[in-house]
């Protein structure tokens, strides 16, 4: 499998956002977390994200298809680096792309200091976590009685 990360371009900021609504479509569904959902965020909201000089988005390739993307925080002031989020299009799920896509952003920007959260009920997630190193941090936010926010380290 040959995972590499496309920078994304002002320009692709649209495409961007219609990837993360529907990527995230399902699960904004099932929990019903308007307020903190990718899958209910503006195009403003990706925009400003873009615009901040600490955030990078890619796009995931695999083999010259697009099956995903990616945003990483880098603030590069001795904070946590922070994927935030992440997403595979589900025709393209549970392939091994997004570890293949953490360990090229962890080779891009350093395997070690990062931070990431996710759905606690959303039990393939932690088990892809767990198993590339990120511990739990033990501090879990209830969004509400559908869902909690753990959140994970790697050092």
């Amino acid at each position: 499998m040959n995972i590499k990360l496309k920078p994304v371009k002002r320009e692709d900021l649209e495409t961007v956002w219609k990837m993360q609504i529907e990527a995230f479509k399902d699960l904004l569904d099932k929990y019903q977390d308007y307020d903190t959902s990718p899958g209910a965020e503006s195009i403003d909201k990706i925009v400003a994200r873009f615009e901040q000089p600490w955030t990078n988005y890619y796009f995931i390739m695999a083999d010259e298809k697009c099956v995903g993307a990616i945003r990483i925080v880098d603030k590069k002031d001795a904070s946590r680096k922070r994927i935030s989020p992440i997403w595979i299009m589900k025709e393209y799920r549970n392939k091994g792309y997004a570890k293949q896509a953490i360990l090229e952003a962890e080779r891009i920007y350093g395997s070690d200091h990062w931070c990431l959260d996710t759905i606690l009920q959303e039990e393939g997630n932690l088990h892809l976590y767990e198993k590339m190193g990120y511990n739990r941090t033990g501090r879990i936010d209830k969004i509400n009685d559908r869902m909690d926010i753990v959140y994970y380290e790697k050092d």
